[in-house]
C-alpha cells in the first residue's frame, strides 16, 4: 500500500475552516477522503449523513468519512488504516486533519511523522492555513500561534475578502503574510479548490515526477525577489512583534557531503534548538551515492525517516535545506552547517572527536 497523503487544515479562530471544508467535500476530486475533526460540534458539515456510527466515524453521501478525535490522533489514524486493510473501508485516497482554533500545528505534524507504523502508512502532503482577512492583523499581533500557522503553511487561504473594502488594507495583509512565509501561494475564497490546496508534496501528480523547486518553495521565492525587491525588508520595519521572530532561510552546499556530517549537523541542530525549528525540508547530495538524492523533512526535534529518490528531480544538485524557525540564531546555524559540510575533519562519525574539534558545534554554543 503506497502512503496515503495527509493534509493539515489549520487557521485562526473564526477564520472559516468550516466553510472551506464544506466547499472541499463537494469537490469530486475529494471522494474517498477521511476528514478528521476535533469535535463535530465545532464543524457543521452540511453534507448528507448516511451513517452515524458509535465509534465516531460518519460516512458521508459521496464516500467521504468524518472522524472525531476522541482519543489520540495517532489512534484515529491507525484505526483508519485498520479499516482499510480489513475491508471496512473500500478506498482511502487522502486524509484531511482539521485543527481547532489557534492550535500549534507542530504536534499534529509530529503525530504523522513520529509514529513508526504511521510513517509507513501515511505521508505529510502539506499544511493549509486559513486566514481571516478581516481580523488577521489583530490576530497575528496578539497570538504567536497564529504567526506559526502562517509560517509553516504550504498554502495560505484568505477568507472574508469580500468584507474588506479598503484595497490598501488587503495589500498590507498580503505583504505581511509574505514577510512571514515567502514561499506559500496565497489563494482567495472562492478560488480555493482541490487543485490549489492539495498535492503540496515533493511528488507532482501533474508531471508524474518529483518537483524539488516547487516543494522547497524556491520558484515562488525567486519570483518574488525578482518582482518585489525590498518588500520583505520594508515590511519588517512595521511594529509586528511576533513576525520578526520568524525566519525562513536556506542552507546550500554545492558538493556531495558525507552522510555522517549531515546526520550530525541535523542531530545537533535538533537537540540544541529543536523547539525553535518549526519545519525543515531538504534535498541532499551524498558522497556515497551522488546520483540518488536523500530527502529530509522535519518538525521541531522530529525527523521523518529520510528517503532516497531514484534520481535527481531537476538539474540542480548539491544540498539545499530550507529552515523555518522561531527565535533561532541564523548566523549560528549557518556557521555550524558550513563547519560540518566544508571541513574534512568533521567527516568522522566519532562524536568525542567532534566535540573536541574547535570548529565543531561546541564552538558556537
Amino acid at each position: 500500500m503506497s502512503p496515503i497523503p495527509v493534509s493539515v487544515l489549520t487557521g485562526f479562530l473564526g477564520a472559516g475552516k468550516t466553510t472551506i471544508l464544506n466547499r472541499l467535500l463537494k469537490d469530486a476530486a475529494l471522494s474517498d477522503t477521511a476528514v478528521i475533526i476535533n469535535e463535530f460540534g465545532d464543524v457543521a458539515i452540511d453534507h448528507l449523513l448516511v451513517e452515524n456510527s458509535s465509534d465516531g466515524v460518519i460516512q458521508l453521501a459521496d464516500g467521504c468519512l468524518c472522524c472525531t478525535v476522541r482519543g489520540e490522533l495517532v489512534d484515529t489514524l491507525a484505526d483508519l488504516v485498520d479499516r482499510l486493510q480489513t475491508g471496512r473501508i473500500a478506498r482511502l485516497k487522502r486524509v484531511i486533519i482539521e485543527t481547532t482554533g489557534l492550535a500549534d500545528p507542530a504536534p499534529v505534524l509530529q503525530s504523522i511523522m513520529g509514529h513508526p507504523a504511521l510513517v509507513e502508512a501515511y505521508r505529510l502532503d502539506g499544511v493549509v492555513t486559513i486566514v481571516d482577512a478581516v481580523n488577521a492583523e489583530a490576530t497575528l499581533d496578539d497570538h504567536v500561534e497564529a504567526v506559526k500557522q502562517v509560517a509553516v503553511a504550504d498554502r495560505l487561504v484568505l477568507t472574508k475578502t469580500d468584507l474588506v473594502t479598503d484595497i490598501s488594507q488587503m495589500a498590507a495583509l498580503k505583504l505581511r503574510l509574505r514577510s512571514i512565509n515567502r514561499a506559500a501561494p496565497i489563494v482567495q475564497v472562492p478560488e480555493a479548490d482541490y487543485a490549489s490546496l492539495f498535492d503540496c508534496g515533493l511528488y507532482n501528480p501533474e508531471t508524474k515526477s518529483a518537483d524539488a523547486r516547487r516543494w522547497l518553495g524556491e520558484e515562488a521565492d525567486h519570483a518574488r525577489h525578482d518582482h518585489h525587491p525590498g518588500h520583505q525588508h520594508e515590511h519588517e520595519h512595521h511594529n509586528h512583534r511576533h513576525d520578526a521572530r520568524i525566519r525562513s532561510f536556506s542552507l546550500v552546499h554545492d558538493r556531495p557531503a558525507p552522510y555522517s556530517a549531515i546526520e550530525m549537523f541535523l542531530d545537533l541542530l535538533r537537540s540544541a534548538h529543536g523547539d525553535k525549528l518549526l519545519r525543515m525540508k531538504g534535498i541532499i547530495e551524498l558522497v556515497d551515492d551522488p546520483s540518488r538524492p536523500l530527502v529530509v523533512h522535519g518538525v521541531q526535534r522530529l525527523l521523518h525517516p529520510p528517503v532516497r529518490l531514484p534520481a535527481w528531480p531537476d538539474g540542480t544538485r548539491g544540498t539545499r535545506l530550507v529552515l523555518i524557525t522561531l527565535d533561532m540564531p541564523q548566523d549560528y546555524v549557518r556557521r555550524m552547517f558550513h563547519a560540518f559540510t566544508d571541513t574534512p575533519s568533521i567527516d568522522t562519525p566519532d562524536r568525542a572527536a567532534l566535540q573536541n574539534n574547535p570548529l565543531s558545534v561546541a564552538g558556537f554554543r
